[in-house]
């Protein structure tokens, strides 16, 4: 099935086919309604402002990562974070064999919340959508997966989109961004939330792309006697992540595989 197809619909709501007709062959959703658009469930991964201010219901929350791309600022944003004049940057995903991205997987049930990301992300965004798997960072007592992977629907501009800006110096994005803002704010703010996610977080993982293109800006912003508060706007509500629950041990070796080795030593006594 063509993802797009459900996205890019601009049927209105009255239309032949529902919400759950469209969605029927995606492998995260849960269609078991009877033709009631709202009991479908799914998973959405976030890796860019979803990680902390979703704008919509949820019913759970789980921190983990999806395999085989990237992070990067190649999206371009003349809505949320910048203007048509003076476009922000905003993460997307570029695929990369061995790549492993960092977000969080909300579990959501209902119309309201797939056409709230469908206004979002690809009528505004530029964003089309594709299914992934989702390895969880730990098995929770929040979810029914136990720390196995399972599939999520990933939201991921292409090089084929109108906004679509692409790579740069480094140096030249971080610019970029500390002189953008748009509708939701600062693009700088969309870059520190972001890099805080990540330290909180996941705090022994890393994101070179994210972390140095923060500490780009923020080397701007001194230069410039620009206090990073006040870019920050309103702190956005904390999220109840599976790491804030009962946390037991993974059932799986996925996370025993990317464990650094130890060198141990032997000591006479």
């Amino acid at each position: 099935m063509d993802l797009r197809k459900l996205f890019y619909d601009d049927s209105d709501s009255d239309s032949e086919h529902s919400v759950a007709d469209n969605l029927k062959g995606i492998g995260n959703l849960e269609i078991n309604n009877n033709g009631n658009d709202e009991n479908i469930t799914c998973w959405i991964f976030g890796y860019g402002s979803l990680c902390w201010n979703p704008g919509f219901t949820y019913t759970k929350c789980v921190t983990g990562y999806i395999r085989g791309f990237v992070r990067r600022f190649w999206q371009g944003s003349i809505s949320h974070r910048g203007t048509p004049d003076k476009p922000g940057r905003v993460a997307t995903l570029c695929a990369e064999k061995e790549g492993i991205t960092w977000g969080c997987a909300y579990k959501i049930t209902g119309r309201t919340a797939l056409e709230y990301l469908k206004q979002r992300e690809c009528t505004i965004g530029g964003y089309v959508t594709l299914d992934s798997k989702f390895f969880p960072r730990v098995a929770t007592c929040d979810t029914e997966f136990r720390g196995e992977a399972f599939p999520v629907l990933v939201y991921i501009a292409t090089d084929q989109n109108s906004l679509w800006v692409g790579d740069l110096p480094i140096q030249s994005i971080a610019e970029q961004i500390s002189e953008s803002s748009g509708a939701s704010g600062h693009n700088v703010e969309y870059v520190i939330r972001l890099a805080d996610f990540m330290r909180e977080e996941i705090p022994n993982e890393t994101d070179d792309h994210l972390f140095d293109l923060e500490h780009r800006i923020i080397q701007i912003l001194i230069k410039r006697n620009t206090p990073i508060h006040s870019l920050m706007g309103i702190p956005p509500e904390r999220i109840r992540r599976d790491s804030h629950a009962n946390i037991e041990r993974p059932t799986t070796f996925e996370f025993a595989s990317r464990v650094p080795d130890k060198k141990l030593r032997c000591l006479n006594v």
